[in-house]
């Protein structure tokens, strides 16, 4: 069953494949060929050529040589960009010429000794070609001679100007495509897969041809059995593909070998034969090498007691008797496994707590996921972290003592767990343990914690005090609002201890009833980063609540000392100064002002003074940043609208153009583009059409369709509704009102 569903898969995927690549070269030649058809429509609307369209050359005034030189150097540049017109020329009715990109021939005849249909002779080339009008006509595949050099070409012709409706017209312009260019798009089909492809027009007609022979292909087409209108089907021993195109009604057919198809299907075949029969012969081998050494015994003992009784007798406990007891001593151990993992499940969840305690997770995310893992859930996102103190007990550790202490920090636990079955808890030294009271969110924490963890602490104390004589002191450290401040609750928790403890506390003591006389001040390295930070990204906000936090801590937490005001203030002033130093500000116009602004903060002013002063600082350089920002993002902007403002008449221009151009991503643009001008990038792409459709309109002198391919629509039918989608009325009744006017 797997040998035969992988066979399958193979196969499906392989056609899969295939009608892919079948499918991308068939988009890849109708891009080109509607960049053809594009080439046309900017020679439509070339202004030199249309004074040689239209000019009358008399016996005074022959030819304008200068006009037809310039034309003939403009009309090189176009095939620099597109393969498919590195042949193409502009027969001028009224000067009887040709123009290429390079030459220009003014009799065709000489045009025609060079390149020129092998089956075509020159009338009938100069009457079906050069003096027919033609509307965007393609002639099918035929040989053709291109300077002495025998090939296939297809042609497409084209009449200027665009609306010409008479037997004949001013000029004709022909783009010579050679086949190879054609099959050269597909040969991911022909190369790659050793097959062929044959692309035919809507009437049957040959455009493009490799791989196979148009009677092949003929008689593919006129077999009963082959159903065209299937997209894949076997054919004799090739795999047909059918495509038709919905832009043009072409035919694109590939046909692929069953054999190069099957190549993937068919190593799988033979590894697996040969997996299969190497794996059989090798299990038998093994099996007889097994089956005697296990019977052998068996045998030998069955010998030994006829000689010895004369008949079988009974058997000495065999190979059977000892799978049976390994069988069971394979259960026996895995029961002692499960229990062992339910055994240390405790001590992976207290590894989890010691890690968010000190603050070893990056971000909440992997918070979450070590929760998960270790299941340990906190039933909260907000809410304390307290330390548990069994006192008496400062600096003895025998013996005796520590396992007095294991003792009581067991009987600790056991009371916190009965009070409350969300408290996570730790230990930390043999003296003290660390809970963690969490809540489903800020306002109940707020509202309900503190009051019930005050009263589920004095119930734990007064219990073991009663029960065990064992006394305690509790702390807690401010409400953490997210599991990544735990560790600074924890932190909090360890200074209130230390409080505590000099103040020799008994009962419940919380960081806020806590004014240390510190000699030290706050203002920790992680701090300064989370400053830096904030400031660089132009946080401002953020930034002031990190100022807050600082002077909260040095002023109502702590009484410094002038000293250490000093250093305090001095390293807030070194972090402003290092943020000027880097690149983003130092081509700043105030900088040195500012650094001077700095430099004269003065530590005799108040904290209240400076705590002023940094914020509006942060101000200056938050406002840099978002201008530079904003600066940045209008540059962009008008980037975009430079590069519509050129392109606007491509009906192919679109948002991953655009993005391609700016070399920025699509989202990227269209978010930025309507958060700058307030519009989307496609309303504003419409609104420059429909300005240069209504120019267009008020001049009176284009039809309909004309303005609708200048204003980068494929449709006249398409440029009508966007027009009265946008204007409220139809192209007809703007320009009929403006001749009102």
């Amino acid at each position: 069953m797997s040998y035969r569903t992988a066979i399958t898969v193979t196969q499906s995927l392989s056609i899969e494949n295939s009608v892919t690549q079948l499918q991308k070269s068939k988009e890849i030649l109708e891009r080109r060929m509607s960049e053809v058809e594009g080439f046309t429509r900017q020679l439509a609307i070339n202004q030199d050529l249309n004074v040689l369209m239209n000019e009358n050359p008399t016996a005074e005034n022959q030819a304008n040589v200068f006009g037809i030189w310039k034309m003939m150097k403009d009309v090189l540049s176009f095939g620099q960009t597109n393969d498919f017109l590195q042949h193409f020329f502009v027969y001028l009715h009224n000067y009887n010429v040709i123009l290429t990109p390079g030459s220009a021939y003014f009799r065709p005849e000489h045009y025609y000794d060079s390149y020129h249909y092998a089956d075509m002779p020159f009338e009938n080339w100069k009457s079906e070609v050069l003096e027919k009008t033609h509307r965007s006509e393609i002639l099918p595949l035929r040989p053709f001679m291109n300077n002495k050099t025998d090939t296939s070409v297809i042609t497409y012709m084209q009449s200027l100007p665009l609306d010409s409706f008479n037997d004949s017209s001013p000029a004709v312009v022909v783009v010579i495509i050679d086949q190879k260019l054609i099959t050269s798009l597909l040969s991911g089909v022909t190369e790659r897969y050793n097959g062929w492809v044959h692309i035919t027009d809507t009437s049957g007609q040959t455009i493009g041809i490799g791989g196979i022979e148009e009677e092949e292909a003929a008689e593919l087409a006129a077999d009963a059995e082959f159903e065209e209108d299937k997209q894949s089907q076997f054919y004799k021993d090739d795999l047909v593909i059918t495509i038709k195109s919905s832009v043009n009604g072409w035919t694109y057919q590939a046909g692929i070998p069953r054999e190069v198809l099957m190549e993937n299907a068919n190593k799988i075949k033979y590894i697996t034969w040969s997996v299969t029969g190497a794996a059989l012969l090798i299990g038998l081998i093994v099996g007889f090498l097994l089956s005697y050494r296990n019977s052998a015994p068996i045998n030998r003992i069955i010998g030994v007691m006829k000689e010895q009784f004369g008949q079988e007798g009974q058997a000495a406990p065999n190979e059977y008797d000892f799978l049976h007891g390994n069988i069971a001593k394979m259960i026996k151990n895995n029961t002692r496994l499960e229990s062992e993992l339910h055994r240390q499940a405790p001590l992976i969840r207290d590894a989890f707590l010691k890690r968010l305690l000190v603050g070893e997770f990056q971000t909440r995310e992997e918070i979450i996921a070590a929760a998960v893992q270790s299941n340990a859930g906190l039933n909260g996102n907000t809410g304390y972290v307290g330390i548990l103190q069994v006192n008496g007990y400062s600096l003895m550790e025998s013996v005796e003592i520590l396992n007095e202490l294991n003792a009581a920090r067991l009987i600790l636990k056991q009371a916190l767990n009965d009070s409350q079955s969300a408290i996570r808890m730790t230990d930390i030294g043999s003296d003290k343990i660390v809970f963690l009271f969490a809540f489903p969110d800020k306002a109940t924490a707020i509202q309900m914690g503190k009051d019930e963890i005050a009263k589920t602490l004095l119930h734990v104390s007064r219990q073991v005090f009663m029960e065990y004589r064992i006394s305690v002191t509790a702390v807690l450290g401010d409400l953490f609002e997210s599991v990544t401040e735990v560790s600074q609750s924890f932190e909090q928790a360890k200074q209130t201890l230390e409080y505590a403890s000099h103040l020799n506390k008994k009962e419940i003591c919380w960081f806020e009833e806590m004014r240390q006389d510190s000699a030290t001040y706050y203002y920790p390295l992680e701090m300064e980063t989370r400053l830096i930070s904030t400031i660089r990204a132009g946080e401002l906000e953020e930034t002031k609540r990190h100022l807050q936090a600082i002077f909260a801590q040095n002023t109502e937490q702590r009484e410094l000392s002038f000293e250490m005001k000093i250093q305090l203030i001095g390293e807030m002033k070194g972090t402003l100064l290092k943020l000027l130093d880097q690149k983003t500000f130092s081509e700043w116009e105030r900088l040195e002002a500012l650094k001077t602004r700095i430099i004269d903060i003065q530590v005799t002013e108040s904290y209240e003074s400076i705590h002023h002063e940094m914020i509006a600082i942060s101000e200056m350089l938050c406002e840099l940043i978002q201008s530079k920002k904003n600066d940045s993002h209008v540059r962009m902007v008008e980037q975009i609208k430079a590069y519509i403002g050129t392109a606007y008449q491509d009906s192919a221009l679109t948002l991953y153009r655009v993005a391609e151009q700016v070399e920025r991503p699509e989202k990227y643009i269209s978010q930025l583009f309507k958060e700058v001008t307030g519009m989307n990038l496609s309303d504003y792409l419409e609104k420059i059409r429909m300005d240069h459709a209504a120019r267009l309109l008020r001049e009176n002198d284009r039809t309909i369709d004309d303005i609708a391919a200048q204003s980068g629509y494929n449709s006249s039918h398409s440029f009508r509704r966007a027009f009265k989608r946008v204007t409220g009325v139809s192209p007809s009744v703007f320009r009929q009102s403006i001749e009102d006017e």
